[in-house]
C-alpha cells in the first residue's frame, strides 16, 4: 500500500485547515455509488424477521426507509460531504451467506444511489447501509445479543473523472 501524501487528502487547505471542496468546476455527471454491509444474527432472528414476528413491526420495511433517509441527509452527518438531489436509493438484501463459525447466519444490505452531479454518492451509499444495520439491530435486539454488524464497505462507483471502480473480490 502506498503512503498518502498531504496534497491528496482534498479537505484539507494547503495551510492544513478543513474546508469543504469546491466542485463548482467539476462536470455534471451521472453518478451511482453502490456500498454493502453485513449484520450477523442467530438463525431464529432471521428466521422471525422473515416470518414477520418481530413485535416492533416490519423490520426490513422500516430500514428500507431508514436506509432512504440516512442517504438523504448525509450532509447533516457527515460535515465536509455536499448536499445531493439525490436521484434515487434502493436496498436489497442477501441472506444467502453461510453462517461463521459461531453459527450466527447473515443479512447482507446492499444500497444503491444515484444523482445526476458534481460529486459522487459514495458517503450516501455507505450512511444508507449503516443505517438499514443500525435500523434492523435496534428491531432485533430485544430478542438477539449475538447480533453483529461486520464489513460496511464501498463495492462500486461510477461517473465523474475517475470513471468506474469496482472493489476486487
Amino acid at each position: 500500500m502506498s503512503e498518502i501524501k498531504p496534497t491528496e487528502l482534498t479537505h484539507f487547505s494547503s495551510s492544513g485547515r478543513a474546508r469543504m471542496v469546491d466542485v463548482a468546476d467539476k462536470s455534471v455527471t451521472q453518478r451511482v455509488a453502490i456500498a454493502s454491509g453485513i449484520l450477523r444474527m442467530l438463525p431464529e432472528t432471521l428466521a422471525r424477521i422473515r416470518a414477520g414476528k418481530i413485535a416492533k413491526g416490519d423490520v426490513l420495511t422500516v430500514a428500507d426507509v431508514a436506509a432512504v433517509m440516512a442517504a438523504k441527509r448525509t450532509a447533516d452527518l457527515i460535515p465536509m460531504c455536499h448536499s445531493l438531489p439525490l436521484s434515487g436509493v434502493e436496498i436489497v438484501y442477501d441472506e444467502t451467506l453461510p453462517a461463521d463459525a459461531s453459527g450466527c447466519v447473515a443479512l447482507k444490505v446492499f444500497a444503491t444511489v444515484n444523482c445526476v452531479g458534481q460529486t459522487g454518492v459514495e458517503m450516501e451509499a455507505l450512511c444508507a447501509v449503516s443505517m438499514a444495520l443500525l435500523t434492523v439491530y435496534d428491531m432485533c435486539k430485544a430478542i438477539d445479543r449475538e447480533m453483529r454488524i461486520e464489513c460496511v464497505q464501498l463495492e462500486e462507483k461510477r461517473g465523474g473523472k475517475s470513471g468506474i471502480w469496482v472493489r476486487a473480490t
